[in-house]
């Protein structure tokens, strides 16, 4: 096993804990959400995913256009009480 695969292989791994991670903490926040937070929430996560499953598309397009879509659902949010 070279050093750059060990490394890789190593981030991967702080990667998919990072994401159960997310997941535990959403599951908690989803509790105490109000129905359009989670409406605008779940927007901005389809897109997200959406947009992910295109195997083609280079991570920088998908997050540009993530911001792009994205940006009237995070200012409605931060602008809510």
């Amino acid at each position: 096993m070279t050093v750059v695969s060990s490394i890789e292989q190593n981030l991967d791994k702080q990667i998919i804990a990072t994401q159960k991670r997310f997941q535990k903490a959403m599951r908690v926040r989803l509790l105490h959400m109000t129905h359009t937070t989670k409406e605008r929430y779940f927007a901005v996560l389809s897109s997200l995913v959406e947009k992910l499953e295109d195997p083609n598309k280079p991570l920088r397009e998908v997050l540009q256009e993530v911001v792009i879509d994205s940006a009237p659902h995070i200012a409605q949010e931060l602008s809510s009480q």
